[in-house]
């Protein structure tokens, strides 16, 4: 076993974990822990595109009322105020970072896709997840603050000791233990701060678009540290109208 110490530990290598891993560099070391290659993840899959206001004829009401819409009443409207507003800065911020989404004239090529009024959805031809996936990664290997652990899965949360027959108010994370698939050795990885961005479950399933690296392991390792897990029964199938 190896100890491996960062200021900071990110656990998984989609748009999350990358984005997160690229701010946080600016703060300290970062250590980014991915259970098979890095670019394998649901982010490199999608298609599709992202929604975000950036059309003249479009608003953030109208985004926000087609969201509440199609979610039924079940969607939380404060989350979807706040993600819908945040999205035409997030979209900046990709493009920036060299995230390069299909362009018409002056601007980008929008489509419209079921639940929508307007035409609002950016993206990279057919390839929108590749394309952000592969600029992300090029941007965090090229930083020197940002240390890649792949082929290496996260076993469970490293949490401080407490004398038995006690119960804190919360546990305190310290890092994580990490399988080291080449050499089936578990290494404890440290950190001030560690990050769960290892995506889904769909795995769980017997069909699923998903790669095999998706089984919900983030979300056992929190619940197992005592979090609460909420709306897990909100599972997406693709295509949707299946």
């Amino acid at each position: 076993m190896s100890i491996y110490n960062s200021d900071f530990l990110v656990i998984g290598t989609g748009l999350s974990g990358l984005l997160t891993a690229h701010k946080l560099s600016r703060l300290g070391s970062v250590h980014l822990v991915s259970k098979r290659e890095a670019r394998v993840s649901n982010t490199d899959l999608a298609q599709g595109g992202i929604a975000a206001v950036t059309g003249k004829d479009d608003d953030f009401l109208l985004h926000v009322n087609d969201t509440l819409k199609t979610g039924s009443g079940l969607a939380d409207r404060r989350v979807v105020e706040l993600v819908i507003r945040e999205g035409p800065a997030r979209i900046k911020e990709l493009v920036e970072l060299g995230v390069r989404f299909t362009k018409k004239g002056a601007g980008f090529e929008l489509g419209l896709e079921g639940g929508h009024s307007r035409r609002r959805i950016l993206h990279a031809a057919d390839s929108t997840g590749r394309e952000i996936e592969s600029a992300l990664l090029k941007l965090c290997r090229s930083n020197k603050k940002i240390r890649f652990f792949e082929d290496h899965a996260a076993v469970d949360l490293i949490l401080d000791a407490h004398p038995a027959g006690t119960r804190p108010a919360a546990n305190v994370c310290r890092g994580a233990y990490v399988l080291e698939a080449k050499t089936s050795v578990i290494h404890s990885f440290l950190a001030a701060r560690t990050i769960l961005a290892s995506g889904g479950a769909g795995k769980v399933y017997l069909y699923t678009s998903n790669p095999d690296s998706a089984t919900g392991d983030g979300m056992a390792m929190a619940y197992r540290a005592g979090l609460r897990l909420l709306n897990m029964e909100f599972v997406q199938f693709h295509p949707t109208c299946l």
